[in-house]
């Protein structure tokens, strides 16, 4: 690149930014071909790239550049720059840029199938062996130009600047099984990877969707007194001003951060920091964009822009982790930049040296040369990998474990830190009456009938908990009468001519009835970490329910599993109070807990404990869980309860909420790797065998060939046998079965 500084008798650099959409910009192949075409450029300062949005900012002098030469290079290296105008990658997107890759993926395995059948009836079943007839032939072409559709291009570029990379080893699998007859193998190894690429970009697109889905949390307009009018106005949360008073509504979500300066009631915070239970709000209290409003009108500060809301930094966050994920490179693309031009160097040297060093006879070295060249072809190598990872993806996903990806599959086995949310991850994330406890002779289903009275005409979870208790129990509820609600802390209502009251354990402190052995009792629920609700008339305390989230049945012994298979710290991360995260730390088996953290506390508890342990995931179903996903080795959710944003923000989704698959997930990807490697050592063995027969002309072509196909075929079985699942219950306790 140029240099930004002024240099001597030069006018001065006149550095200006352009940001453009870059279609086709998926991962970190696409940026090095971008920064090799760019930097050449001259004008070009600087270059930043976030592959997660496809966008490109590029740093030029505007002396010496234009946004046409620009956009021009882009072309040229095979891709296609817009300018940037904060939409999405789909916007305006032509049909190929959104569906060729599987268009050309789909039609290359199509053409493939249709040669193996046209083959089959014109060679008994044959797909190697020599040149095909002309029908399988041609279709075998067919299938390797559409599967190679969007490589050879970069493989050229490889080939160019003499840096082989993946791609060139793909097309040289290819070119060198046909040039040896092996029409079907060639065929294959292209369709192999076409369908890895796909997922590569998919995975991509589904990243862009997930950030996209949290936008819709935070409402689009906002009813607001600015801060120096008089008179309510309606518009766009992003003309906001700060300071200006918003009115939020019964059952509205709340559209930017600030504090509460008029009106009672609970707000449903489990978008931003995950919490069960609802919670109380009045005068001075704070509250988040994207939460919800219960049954209290609010008047409330905007005391952030909607640029800086906590809901916008989750998104940020979600981002900036992204965006330093780079794909790593896999360590058959790294073998191969050196293999490939060994194993050519290794043929021409024996095609050459010993006939003009020695005076050998040509043919013979020729031949061994052509040997060696055979053997050389990676198609064993280059399948080895694929196939294993592909059968342990589809294993995974018969046993309701989604993975989106090979990467994660093999990270998932070396975990030795497991971060996981405790509200419907640990818990089930529903509240429950878990207690019921009469008083001053009132019986229990006596007490839960007035209690479901009193709460028949309240949407509030913890009313809809006993109401449920009650029906599940089949109590008779006598007929409210005169019901009132008091804003922020219960209900009134007349019971066979009687006022009974019901509430929060605050309610019952302000009306006077608590007893020391009421408080007692009360405490005691509280420290386990349930919600009290008292229930009364102006005599007394009829009796307490505690209302709770119930720890999942498999929690603790999936912690145990995880720690039998080596992870050396499980932490329960959330965003409620003390007493609760203690009381359910303690009842799930966990090592440690983190309460009342917000999203970035949850991404600083993630980075801490793999800074401490090395590799871990973070396993959470709420929005405020994506964040600490992102900053996680992985991130896996828990679908049937999850958020769209979290199962699309997380590289693993447990279809069934079985806390036990996470550990069946580290023994499956343990086998998985056992197998990948196994495959490579194999490969790699056979072909280092008969380079040295070759160099001591013991091996033939047709042996070479025949080795390199049963190489091949070797490692696709053993691949396949990974299709055979474990049980879940079973691979949970380090692969052992279970009694």
């Amino acid at each position: 690149m140029g240099d930004s500084a002024d240099a001597p008798g030069r006018r001065p650099v006149q550095p200006q930014k352009a940001s453009y959409l870059v279609r086709g910009l998926d991962c970190a192949e696409e940026v090095a071909v971008l920064k090799k075409a760019l930097t050449s450029l001259e004008g070009v300062l600087d270059l930043d790239f976030d592959i997660l949005k496809s966008r490109m900012i590029v740093t030029y002098d505007a002396r010496a550049a234009a946004p046409d030469g620009i956009e021009a290079a882009v072309g040229k290296a095979g891709m296609r720059a817009v300018p940037w105008t904060g939409q999405e990658a789909r916007d305006g997107q032509s049909f190929w840029e959104r569906r060729g890759r599987v268009v050309m993926a789909g039609l290359g395995g199509a053409l493939l199938a249709a040669a193996v059948l046209s083959r089959a009836f014109l060679y008994a079943l044959s797909t190697g062996g020599g040149a095909p007839p002309l029908a399988p032939a041609l279709l075998y072409l067919g299938s390797i130009a559409a599967s190679a559709w969007f490589v050879l291009p970069k493989a050229a570029d490889s080939a160019r600047n003499l840096e082989p990379d993946m791609n060139l080893l793909m097309v040289l699998a290819v070119a060198g099984a046909v040039a040896i007859g092996e029409w079907f193998e060639g065929a294959t190894v292209a369709f192999l990877f076409a369908v890895a690429l796909l997922l590569e970009h998919w995975s991509v697109g589904r990243a862009r969707r997930a950030i996209e889905s949290l936008l819709d949390l935070s409402p689009t307009t906002a009813r607001f007194i600015p801060p120096q009018g008089a008179v309510m106005q309606e518009g766009p949360v992003e003309d906001v001003p700060v300071g200006s008073v918003l009115l939020v509504r019964p059952g509205e979500r709340i559209p930017l951060d600030g504090l509460v300066v008029e009106g009672r009631t609970s707000v449903n915070q489990a978008p931003i920091t995950g919490e069960a239970m609802p919670v109380e709000k009045g005068p001075g209290d704070e509250v988040y964009a994207g939460t919800i409003n219960g049954d209290g009108a609010l008047r409330l500060r905007a005391s952030k822009p909607a640029s800086d809301t906590t809901l916008a930094r989750i998104i940020h966050m979600i981002e900036e982790a992204h965006s330093r994920r780079a794909p790593s490179e896999q360590w058959v693309d790294r073998f191969a930049r050196y293999y490939t031009p060994a194993m050519i160097a290794l043929a021409a040297a024996i095609v050459l040296g010993p006939p003009l060093l020695l005076g050998a006879p040509w043919t013979a070295w020729l031949y061994r040369g052509l040997v060696i060249l055979v053997i050389a072809c990676p198609c064993a190598l280059v399948i080895s990998t694929p196939v294993s990872i592909v059968s342990g993806l589809t294993s995974a996903a018969r046993n309701g474990v989604l993975i989106k990806g090979g990467v994660y599959l093999e990270v998932a086995g070396r975990l030795r830190g497991v971060a996981l949310d405790k509200t419907g991850t640990l818990t089930h994330g529903r509240p429950e009456v878990q207690e019921v406890v009469p008083l001053d002779g009132h019986t229990r289903e006596e007490l839960l009938g007035m209690a479901a009275a009193l709460e028949a005409n309240s949407e509030h979870p913890l009313a809809r908990a006993i109401l449920q208790k009650a029906e599940a129990e089949k109590v008779s509820m006598p007929e409210a009468r005169d019901f009132r609600a008091v804003q922020g802390k219960g209900a009134e209502a007349t019971l066979e001519d009687t006022a009974f009251w019901i509430g929060s354990h605050r309610l019952m402190d302000e009306k006077g009835l608590e007893t020391p052995e009421v408080h007692n009792k009360a405490e005691e629920m509280e420290d386990a970490g349930h919600s009290v609700v008292a229930l009364g008339n102006d005599m007394h305390v009829c009796g307490l329910i505690s209302v709770g989230d119930r720890v999942r049945d498999h929690a603790p012994q999936a912690v145990a599993a995880l720690k039998d298979l080596g992870v050396r710290k499980v932490v329960m991360l959330t965003g409620d109070n003390e007493g609760t995260a203690r009381a359910v730390a303690a009842a799930s088996g966990v090592d440690d807990y983190r309460s009342e953290l917000l999203p970035e506390g949850k991404v600083e508890a993630v980075r801490s404990l793999a800074r401490e342990v090395g590799r871990v995931t973070m396993v959470g179903d709420g929005v405020n869980d994506a964040p600490a996903m992102a900053a996680a080795d992985f991130g896996v959710a828990m679908a049937a309860t999850g958020t769209h944003a979290a199962i699309e923000t997380a590289d693993v989704a447990l279809m069934s909420d079985d806390l036990l698959k996470l550990p069946w997930l580290m023994a499956h990807s343990r086998r998985t790797l056992r197998t990948v490697k196994a495959n490579i050592g194999f490969a790699l063995g056979v072909k280092a065998a008969f380079v040295a027969l070759a160099l001591a002309g013991l091996a033939t072509l047709w042996m070479a060939i025949a080795a390199d196909m049963g190489a091949s075929l070797l490692v696709i079985f053993n691949g396949l046998r990974l299709l055979r699942a474990e049980d879940v219950r079973s691979s949970a306790h380090g692969g052992r079965p279970q009694p």
